[in-house]
């Protein structure tokens, strides 16, 4: 099963997420993406719920010497989520790894700054909030997104994306109340390979979708 782009991934969620709204399952949505990739698979699935979108910045960081290599995640001004068995089997240190923090933290404030123009988050206590991505392969930055939603005192979190690892489903079953996928494939390897057109998004695509919805 693959997916032709995006946009029709986040139709198909939007259909499965739609037939929970309406059995009463996810009152009070409000649906919160993961950019950049999440947004166009969020703002299909906000609008087929009738539920406010807006974003929720999570930054991935990586081994000082291969930035692909994750070892945590963090999200707003909180602790970074880091890997320690990974840490340790890597012989990585605080301080190695605090330049790539600081740089990351940056980063993410920059991206809050530019989507937001100005908008205050939302206010997340009791609503439903529906925490959207393209796909989760590793699930780090979706359970640092999770920890980050759950501190603000929702009624009830929900984890959606089109195409999930086995690994990474049975990771966040642990923290969230329901994890929603279309396809959980047994050899999953990347994201990327589950769709068709897998381009990357720009800040430009993340600001067009919140502004349109």
């Amino acid at each position: 099963m693959r997916f032709r782009d995006r946009r029709q991934a986040g139709v198909e969620l939007a259909g499965a997420l739609r037939a929970r709204q309406q059995a009463g399952a996810l009152p009070d949505p409000v649906v919160l993406a993961l950019p950049r990739g999440g947004v166009a698979v969020a703002r299909e699935v906000a609008a087929a719920l009738h539920a406010p979108l807006d974003v929720l910045v999570v930054r991935k960081i990586g081994a000082p010497f291969q930035e692909e290599l994750g070892v945590g995640a963090m999200a707003g001004d909180e602790v970074p989520l880091l890997d320690e068995d990974a840490l340790r089997h890597l012989r990585i240190g605080e301080t190695a790894l605090a330049p790539v923090i600081e740089r990351e933290r940056a980063e993410l404030r920059r991206r809050e700054r530019l989507y937001r123009q100005g908008r205050p988050a939302p206010d997340l206590r009791g609503r439903t909030v529906i925490v959207v991505d393209d796909g989760l392969a590793t699930g780090s930055t979706a359970r640092a997104a999770l920890r980050s939603v759950r501190r603000q005192d929702p009624g009830r979190v929900v984890l959606a994306a089109p195409v999930c690892s086995r690994e990474a489903a049975e990771l966040m079953r642990a923290e969230a109340d329901e994890v929603v996928s279309l396809h959980v494939p047994a050899a999953f390897m990347a994201v990327g390979l589950w769709y068709e057109d897998f381009g990357q998004l720009t800040d430009e695509d993340v600001l067009e979708a919140l502004h349109v919805h």
